[in-house]
């Protein structure tokens, strides 16, 4: 394989609010050959989308404008932050007066937005440039056992033509990347709807009970854990759901685990490396020393 390289866009919540994605993500790619390029970035403009539509699609075309002076595609394992860099990307392609403006303003700084640039979310740069073939090579314990539900979050999958990430309506990337670590990936009735985190604070009580349903939804179906790829979503079954326990301990004790701490085991990489600091993580065969 061809070895690639990206423009890193971890976002704004990953290193401060979820430092281990970060780890796992960095640990998996070099394992897996992908070289990742930083860079001083500011926030996707996903967060005040609903409130000024410029100001968010200022803030992805930035993003998308320094990835297309360094000539990188760009990669970010959040949802939010793909979906939003899609947004700006679509908009910026059919709106010639939003087009003008956007590119008056970052002149400024000597930037300017490209068609050029590619938009990469963790998921569809290693199912669609690293290959699957590629990551089942590299497999040293494979996660025989583990039953797996994928949570696909919403601002990847939807609006299916702006983001182009993979069938709106019946996905499959994230389940083949967990199988190739050699998990089995469940079906569960509730695994394409919100974790209920973008209304966090705005409804908590409508986000806690949409991320209970889901919880509940995957335990019932026999899942052994919860895997995620979106700093929010998992967050949300995260830090939020410990926050905010349900009483049901069945619900309670399913593990919320990120994609690439899941490929990570079974990689062999470090509980270091993958940011698991409390106790020993076994899946199946797979095991983080």
């Amino acid at each position: 394989m061809t070895r690639r390289r990206y423009l890193y866009f971890p976002g704004c919540k990953l290193k401060p609010r979820l430092p281990e994605y970060d780890r796992a993500t960095r640990g998996v790619l070099e394992t897996l050959e992908i070289e990742l390029s930083d860079s001083e970035l500011n926030c996707c403009g996903f967060p005040v989308r609903h409130l000024d539509f410029t100001a968010s699609m200022l803030c992805g075309a930035r993003v998308l404008a320094v990835a297309a002076r360094k000539g990188l595609a760009l990669l970010t394992p959040c949802k939010c932050c793909f979906g939003n860099l899609k947004q700006a990307d679509y908009w910026l392609r059919r709106d010639s007066a939003l087009r003008e403006r956007i590119n008056g303003l970052l002149r400024r700084e000597g930037l300017a937005w490209s068609r050029d640039v590619t938009v990469r979310h963790l998921l569809n740069a290693l199912t669609e440039d690293v290959g699957l073939e590629h990551i089942a090579s590299k497999i040293k314990h494979p996660l025989t056992g583990l039953k797996a539900a994928a949570h696909y979050g919403c601002h990847a999958l939807r609006p299916g033509d702006v983001t182009q990430f993979d069938n709106p309506l019946s996905p499959t990337l994230f389940e083949r990347v967990i199988a190739a670590a050699g998990a089995t990936c469940i079906e569960w009735p509730l695994r394409l709807e919100c974790c209920g985190h973008p209304l966090w604070e705005k409804n908590n009580r409508l986000a806690l009970s949409l991320m209970r349903r889901k919880l509940a939804d995957a335990h019932e179906a026999g899942a052994q854990a919860l895997i995620t790829a979106c700093t929010y979503c998992q967050i949300q079954f995260d830090a939020v759901r410990r926050e905010h326990p349900s009483g049901n301990q069945a619900h309670d004790r399913l593990p919320a685990i990120l994609v690439t701490q899941l490929l990570g085991v079974a990689l062999g990489l470090s509980k270091e490396t993958l940011g698991l600091t409390s106790g020993t993580l076994i899946f199946g065969n797979g095991r983080a020393e």
